[in-house]
């Protein structure tokens, strides 16, 4: 069991990873469909997809994040500060900000929100990048002083 619990957070952020693409993909996508002065309500499918997938993605990012915390607590009686560790949080500070631009982005006349949000996420797609070699060197930690 404390196997299955120490690998938890790298199996569910890399699914998440996935998760992130097709999410991207989904807005992309859904800013080639929408005209500009369209209403929300005509974006088309994939906009939809994006903000229903978006939401389920940042409270899992969240979760995950909590996640690692717990695990690494358990397993070392203390949190390890590292570059793991607050760019992690940097990432979830950022989704947020992402997300709270969403509102905004519904209005009209909505450009700058919208560019930040491109931005704020592309920025957390570098860090993510980042948390993956991060993680994979972890786990190889890991995996080494448990063989």
């Amino acid at each position: 069991m404390k196997n299955l619990l120490t690998f938890s957070h790298p199996i569910l952020m890399s699914g998440l990873l996935g998760l992130y693409g097709y999410t991207a993909y989904l807005g992309m996508r859904s800013r080639r469909i929408q005209k500009p002065g369209d209403e929300p309500k005509n974006r088309g499918k994939s906009a939809i997809s994006h903000h229903k997938i978006g939401s389920v993605w940042l409270a899992l990012m969240v979760f995950g994040a909590i996640l690692g915390l717990t695990v690494t607590y358990i397993n070392n009686r203390k949190l390890l500060i590292s570059p793991h560790l607050w760019v992690g949080l940097g990432i979830i500070l950022l989704i947020s900000i992402g997300a709270a631009l969403v509102p905004f982005m519904q209005q009209r006349d909505s450009q700058w929100a919208r560019q930040t949000h491109v931005i704020v996420n592309m920025l957390v797609l570098l860090l993510f990048a980042f948390e993956v070699l991060s993680g994979v060197a972890i786990v190889q930690q890991i995996l080494s002083f448990k063989g």
